[in-house]
Order: C-alpha cells, then structure tokens, then sequence
C-alpha cells in the first residue's frame, strides 16, 4: 500500500496482492445472511470482516479518520470492483444496490475503517449503498441524477447529523473519460478570506434547505453559519444550490467563499476500481458536467455515508439501526 500527496489530494494505491487479497475477503461476504445489503446481520458481518483487510489500508483508513489533511479528501485506488460481471448502468431514478457485490462489500468494509455506514430514509429509501448515475431527463437536476455541473456542496447540508464522511466509488467512467469529482477543503480557502467574510460565515446568517432528493418538507431551515466550530480548523458547512443568505454582508461573503471555491479544487477523474472518500466536516464536493448516452454504459458511482460518532444520531435510528428516519 502506497500512499501520496499529490498536491492537496492524498492518494492511496493498493499493489496487486492487496487487490487480491481485499476481493477475497469481500466475495466471502457475498452469500452471507442472503446477500442483503441493508441487513442488520450483514453489515455486522462486514464490520467483523473489515479486521482481516490488507493492513496498509487500515492504516491509511485510520490516519485519515484522525486528520483529514490539506485537501479534506482521500482517493483509493485499485479497489476490486468486479468490472467483468457489472451488469448496465442503471437508469431509474433513485436506484440502489440491495444485492450483494463486490463493489458493495468493499464500500461497507471501507465504512467500518471510518466509522459506521448510515442512510437517511427520505432519500433513496434508506438504502447502504446508492447508485450515483445520470437519469433520462433529469440531466438539469442538482443532485446525483443530473449530468450538468454539480454544484459545491456539503452533503445534507440541512442535517443535524450530516455525514462525517461520503464515499464515492467508482465502477464504471464515463465515456469520455472528463467527468470530474471536484473538491475543495476549508483549510484550502481559510487563509484567502478576507476578514469581514471570515467573520461573518462565522455569524448564523445562512439558512439551508433540505435537497431535490429528500423531497418537499424535509425540514425546518434554521439560521447557521457556514463556517461552525474551531476558530482555527471550522467546519464547513454550505450548499450553494441550497444555502441562502439572509442578511447583505452574508451575500457578499458567500459570494467571495464561492468565488475561492472556483479558484482552489481539486479536481479527480475516477476511474473503474477508484474510491473517493470527503471528509464532509471540512470539505465541500462537487461535479462537471458530462454527456451521458443512456447506452447502459454510463457513468456508475456507488455511494455510502458514513458517520464517525455514531451515537450522536440515535434518537433518529429505530432499534439502533443503520438508517436515520428523518
């Protein structure tokens, strides 16, 4: 296991014995408790199983749960995916995984080096593992079903309990090989604030709503400040199709934060067997645009959101589940 700064994106790249010895250990897991993804039992059966992973990984997992570093974002490489057996991209909105693969085992193995995987019921039924894919005619959509470009964001911006960390894998590229996950850290664009700006996304002067995904009503937007927390590592927290702000001096400095957004990402084009993991506390994500041909052959991202602390969010979880019910 090798792992790189390339800039402010830190890289990991499993050798091929790791490959190897991770797609053993994750096609164990596939019969296990009927292959249900969303079963209580078998995620348990990945978090027991996550111990027995190639160690190298564990320990780049677990330094990057610690400090998420400059660029906020880790990009693991030469995953198992199953490429030769993926069936076609798929089309439907809202679709997700439910059946054990390759590609799921790795994604719920991840997670247990993070934290615990979770869902929120309102959005794509509460599934673990979601299919990021464009949607016939949704390509104008804000969201994972679109194919124009993605706006920064962090993820359920709206959310107590937003994820500590999204996990993007990738199984199959777009055609053409250009479309980019981009992502910029707070620590990137901090020292470029000018103070008034820095003060006032400090201020609860922003309001976000709930995103396309959760649908109408999702909940109350109460006024929050974009960057909470340490004065010296904040959080983030904004989503620019979703965050409005309320007072002129707010506008002016979401503006300027935007305006760095644009400035400093970095940007990556995944490939098949990829994994791109934000550190959601610290680091907006975004997309460019990209032409889909709905030849079963698209763009195919699978997502899983992870929480770091996960006790924090167990009034939201019937029985101690893996799902938050709002």
């Amino acid at each position: 296991m090798q792992t790189v700064e390339d800039g402010a994106l830190a890289t990991a790249t499993l050798d091929l014995a790791e490959h190897r010895e991770f797609e053993r250990l994750a096609r164990t897991l596939l019969p296990l408790y009927g292959g249900k993804v969303d079963s209580p039992a078998w995620v348990a059966a990945t978090r027991q199983a996550w111990e027995d992973s190639p160690i190298g990984l564990r320990r780049s997992l677990r330094e990057f749960r610690r400090h998420s570093g400059e660029g906020g974002a880790l990009l693991v490489r030469n995953l198992p995916v199953d490429v030769e057996n993926l069936p076609d991209t798929p089309v439907e909105d809202g679709s997700v995984l439910r059946e054990a693969t390759v590609s799921a085992a790795v994604l719920m193995l991840i997670a247990h080096g993070l934290g615990d995987p979770a869902a929120f019921r309102p959005e794509k039924t509460g599934a673990l593992v979601q299919n990021v894919v464009p949607v016939p005619g949704k390509e104008k959509f804000q969201g994972n079903a679109g194919s124009v470009r993605l706006t920064f964001h962090t993820e359920n911006a709206f959310h107590a309990h937003r994820p500590d960390f999204v996990m993007l894998l990738c199984v199959r590229p777009d055609h053409e090989r250009i479309a980019e996950l981009r992502t910029v850290c707070s620590r990137q664009v901090l020292p470029k604030l000018s103070e008034s700006a820095l003060a006032t996304l400090r201020s609860p002067q922003f309001v976000t709503e709930a995103p396309p995904s959760f649908g109408e009503g999702a909940g109350r937007a109460e006024p929050h400040p974009v960057l909470p927390g340490n004065l010296d590592d904040p959080d983030l927290r904004i989503d620019e199709a979703a965050t409005r702000p309320v007072t002129g001096e707010a506008a002016e400095a979401m503006a300027e934060l935007s305006g760095l957004f644009e400035a400093s990402f970095s940007r990556i084009r995944l490939r098949a067997g990829d994994l791109a993991i934000v550190d959601n506390r610290v680091t907006v994500h975004g997309r460019s645009a990209f032409t889909p041909r709905y030849d079963g052959r698209d763009r195919w991202l699978q997502r899983t959101h992870v929480l770091a602390d996960f006790r924090r969010s167990r009034d939201f979880r019937t029985n101690d589940g893996y799902v938050l019910e709002k």
